[in-house]
């Protein structure tokens, strides 16, 4: 095939991608809809135990307190088809299938894009904003491998399929060569790295607001401490990985720029959204924030994320403003 013909086939795979997505959230969605609500138990936990008079001579670390949350990466009998509905399950089976099909395509689109034009096809906000749409996906599916983390994906479907339509509409650009600042293998380790870490950061993200969105009463969403968990996974797998992109990142800058730091726009951003995502961990670690406090750090983080990566391409000129929006 010619390489107008590979660019019009990734054009055709990034639309599949989209309308599977959007069946698959709208599957993850009737899942959610068929499936029985589930009070926050470690809300519901505190408020008992703080109604409930203390015996004389009770110890304070009786087991008859301890309240468990359910496990992310455990089932439990919330997740049977007698306890969660027959059509809730059949709903998730086929939507999981429909995002596979999605992911499958949206690779499909990454890869004949990059064979199209001779490269590695993120050199333009067009390719990167798919790329971290894919790579957000992947982090989604690639959990739900190992744990139980399909209540987010009506969530991740919705980001993915309206990231990929913001960039069709508005970033698109048309399959061709990089400014020679971009030809380099640097990019094939800087920008993969920071891809890679963006989707991890991304579904952190959605699970935050979803944090912040659950009440403590019934609900079909997942408790708090479930979603907690998984945002904290995924940053703490997601931290080193943005690090090494922002190294990687200085060494590139040196090799083509001769300085490893410049104050350009996009290396202060990175760097910012670098601390931030650090105050995160050092807050877990160090000061014990849990809930919603240690939530609305990484919140932050991920506005800084954001910014960095489609904010300053298009409010801000500096070295990196090779974008094509």
């Amino acid at each position: 095939m010619s390489a107008e013909q590979l660019a019009g086939l990734s054009d055709l795979f990034v639309v599949a991608a989209v309308l599977l997505y959007v069946f698959a959230m709208v599957a993850f969605a009737i899942e959610l809809a068929l499936g029985k609500g589930q009070p926050d138990k470690a809300a519901v936990a505190e408020r008992s135990e703080a109604k409930r008079p203390v015996a004389v001579g009770a110890g304070a670390g009786g087991s008859d307190g301890a309240v468990g949350t359910l496990p992310v990466d455990g089932t439990d009998e919330a997740e049977t088809p007698a306890a969660k509905g027959l059509g809730a399950v059949r709903a998730g089976k086929v939507a999981l299938a429909l995002a596979w099909l999605g992911w499958a395509a949206h690779l499909a689109a990454i890869a004949t894009r990059g064979l199209s034009v001779g490269r590695w096809p993120w050199g333009n906000m067009y390719e990167f904003v798919i790329a971290i749409c894919f790579a957000a996906v992947t982090a989604f599916l690639g959990s739900q491998l190992r744990y139980n983390v399909r209540f987010l994906g009506a969530f991740v479907m919705v980001a993915a399929a309206l990231g990929l339509g913001l960039a069709v509409k508005f970033f698109y650009t048309a399959a061709g060569p990089v400014v020679p600042a971009l030809n380099s293998y640097w990019i094939a380790i800087h920008v993969t790295a920071a891809i890679i870490a963006s989707g991890l950061f991304t579904m952190a993200g959605v699970s935050g607001i979803l944090y912040l969105v659950r009440g403590d009463g019934v609900s079909r969403l997942p408790t708090r401490a479930d979603l907690e968990r998984v945002a904290h996974r995924a940053i703490v797998l997601a931290f080193p990985v943005w690090t090494f992109a922002v190294i990687a990142g200085a060494l590139w800058a040196d090799r083509a720029w001769g300085r490893y730091w410049g104050w350009d726009p996009k290396e202060v951003w990175s760097f910012i959204t670098w601390v931030a995502y650090a105050a995160y961990l050092h807050s877990k670690v160090t000061a014990g924030w849990r809930g919603r406090a240690a939530t609305i750090v990484q919140l932050v983080a991920f506005g800084c994320l954001m910014f960095n990566l489609i904010g300053v391409n298009i409010f801000i000129s500096g070295l990196h403003s090779y974008a094509d929006v």
